[in-house]
């Protein structure tokens, strides 16, 4: 059980920072850029881990308050989310 969550995060932490590094690269050229509400999904998956070390990595959505505040939203759901699933796993267990 153990391994798969760490797999889980961490493959929702790669595509967060590939999702950002793509938005970020997008910005500075004036292209398409990642929709708002897919940095969150993949947030809210698990992925927040890797989406905060791209913020700080590409310098990237640190200064928006609106998207942080959702930023930590989504995280605060995930724990949330994690710590119930762990607690019926230990039920079972």
């Amino acid at each position: 059980m153990f391994s798969l969550m760490c797999a889980w995060y961490a493959f929702f932490s790669l595509l967060a920072i590939l999702a950002y590094g793509f938005d970020k690269y997008a910005a500075i050229r004036g292209q398409w850029r990642v929709r708002e509400s897919t940095l969150h999904l993949l947030s809210l998956l698990g992925g927040w881990i890797g989406a905060l070390m791209a913020q700080r990595l590409f310098r990237h959505k640190r200064s928006k308050q609106r998207f942080m505040l959702v930023f930590w939203g989504s995280v605060f759901v995930n724990l949330l989310g994690l710590v119930l699933v762990l607690s019926q796993w230990s039920a079972f267990m």
